[in-house]
């Protein structure tokens, strides 16, 4: 089992940063994939950015340039920097993680959800 402790997020007008920070924790687990995914009111979730295990990255094209993910593989812990934020990146942002566990299987956690809200 793995458990995902988010943080970072809060109010801040448009243009303004965010960092957001997700901890995964357990034991006898593997991460594959690390990445961040949001939901906007009356919207689907959807993807904002992964990050493998090797460092490749992907990211949603309404946050190219804007956002960057990284990852500490020591500390098992993702980031996600948000800079030029707009009032439509205003969503609940949640922490994900693919994790391979020794006893068998590869599975997705999520974290909790954590607010950010662009002001205009």
């Amino acid at each position: 089992q793995v458990q995902l402790v988010e943080s970072g997020g809060g109010l801040v007008q448009a243009g303004g940063s965010l960092r957001l920070s997700c901890a995964a924790s357990g034991s006898r687990f593997s991460i594959n994939v690390m990445g961040w995914y949001r939901q906007a009111p009356g919207k689907q979730r959807e993807l904002v950015a992964l990050v493998t295990s090797g460092g490749n990255t992907n990211y949603a094209d309404s946050v190219k340039g804007r956002f960057t993910i990284s990852r500490d593989n020591a500390k098992n812990t993702v980031y996600l920097q948000m800079n030029s934020l707009k009032p439509e990146d205003t969503a609940v942002y949640y922490c994900y993680v693919r994790a391979s566990v020794v006893s068998g299987g590869t599975y997705d956690y999520w974290g909790q959800g954590t607010q950010v809200t662009v002001s205009s």
